[in-house]
């Protein structure tokens, strides 16, 4: 439990910085003077930087350990965050951008589910529970990553306060940007008490793998693809969105967020028992396919706050598939390869993602709702090739429950 504990910490830290800075980052560069097309390449540059990191951490963690490369990628985080405290240079805002993590947290309700973390936290935290435990504990470290993200998004609304004070408003952000910086040395030093197991666990043994590791990054690839280019409408692009829609400035989007990260909360704790009931691959596809019709109803939103309530109904409905899906990849991979098989499966999402701030930057001038269009169309793709690849794949738990029922009904 220790273990889990400190994993939880970890997670905490990562989702109350990536809450604030996903928030922040987009208004900095509009009030750098930056276009919406230079902000658009501008996320997508910061965005490749972070696709080599994903290599990285799938390739050095199951090599070297997963533990070392959070602590390496903790002190990246603290390095990036600094640099953008001190300067405004264009290449260097996108290096520190990308080292930084700046904008690659999945968003509000997320619970920072996304970046180069994760390749390494995923495997972690599956060598720390049984297979029935396991999208138990996938729910709980969201549900800690929400709430922070929550009171991380608060911290958004600092530089408009500081700004009413008589501060600049770069020189507030450059504030705030700091403020990650020593976040991120938390961090850090949270990482350092996880113990990683010595030797493979029996969770996902080759007796309970249905997909061979290259089959399941394979499927998971492709349909992380589609994810990815619709996340990649989304992400910062919508907090830009709100920007020019509806004139929201940071305090707005600070409250929106912080509630957005609240409704969300709860769901990731309802995730194991929805998920025991339906299944994994049919809890993923009915929850996401009802969170893109509540996105594309935010397109007919006649307010701010609407809208808002309309996304907060989108990631409700996201956290209760979010831990199931994610359980899932670990379960059905091999603990050898875990941290290749997640950071193979999302680098096409990393990928894809660089693609669609660039074309939505460019095309938001003139089709203002194209985020929304862009992905709803993306991740609609993403449901319907999920549940093609994975219908008839079931995690070890499920096996063993479905086996058990068969036994009983024989009897």
């Amino acid at each position: 439990m220790s273990n889990l504990r400190w994993l939880y910490t970890v997670r905490a830290f990562r989702s109350f910085t990536t809450a604030f800075l996903t928030v922040a980052f987009p208004l900095y560069l509009a009030q750098g003077g930056y276009s919406s097309a230079e902000i658009g390449w501008t996320l997508t540059a910061s965005g490749v930087l972070t696709g080599l990191l994903v290599v990285g951490v799938g390739i050095g963690g199951d090599a070297l350990g997963r533990r070392l490369i959070i602590i390496v990628l903790g002190i990246l985080s603290v390095v990036g965050s600094g640099l953008l405290a001190v300067t405004d240079a264009f290449w260097v805002v996108v290096l520190a951008s990308g080292l930084g993590g700046v904008g690659r947290g999945g968003g509000a309700g997320s619970g920072g589910s996304w970046g180069p973390v994760f390749p390494a936290e995923q495997p972690l935290l599956t060598a720390s529970v049984t297979d029935q435990h396991r999208t138990e504990a996938f729910g709980k470290i969201s549900f800690i990553g929400v709430i922070a993200g929550a009171m991380g998004s608060m911290v958004a609304g600092l530089p408009d306060l500081m700004h009413r004070a008589g501060w600049s408003w770069l020189g507030a952000y450059h504030v705030l940007f700091g403020l990650a910086a020593v976040l991120s040395l938390g961090m850090v030093a949270a990482s350092f008490p996880i113990r990683e197991p010595k030797t493979p666990s029996k969770t996902g043994s080759t007796d309970s793998r249905p997909l061979s590791p290259w089959q399941l990054t394979r499927r998971l690839a492709l349909t992380n693809a589609l994810n990815g280019l619709g996340f990649g409408f989304l992400g910062p692009l919508l907090t830009y969105w709100f920007y020019l829609r509806y004139h929201a400035g940071p305090a707005q989007l600070a409250v929106l967020y912080t509630l957005v990260n609240l409704v969300a909360a709860l769901p990731y704790l309802g995730a194991a028992r929805l998920t025991a009931r339906w299944g994994a691959v049919r809890t993923i596809t009915i929850t996401r396919t009802l969170g893109l019709l509540s996105l594309l109803a935010m397109v007919w939103t006649p307010s701010f706050w609407w809208a808002g309530a309309a996304y907060a109904l989108r990631m409700a409905l996201n956290s209760l598939g979010m831990p199931a899906r994610q359980s899932f990849a670990m379960g059905v991979s091999d603990d050898r390869y875990r941290s290749r098989v997640s950071a193979f499966s999302q680098l096409p999402s990393q990928v894809t993602s660089m693609i669609s701030p660039a074309i939505g930057g460019s095309l938001i001038d003139s089709i203002i709702n194209i985020p929304i269009f862009g992905a709803v169309v993306f991740m609609g793709a993403n449901v319907v090739a999920y549940w093609l690849a994975f219908r008839r794949v079931k995690p070890p738990e499920e096996s063993t429950r479905t086996a058990a029922a068969s036994e009983t009904a024989g009897r």
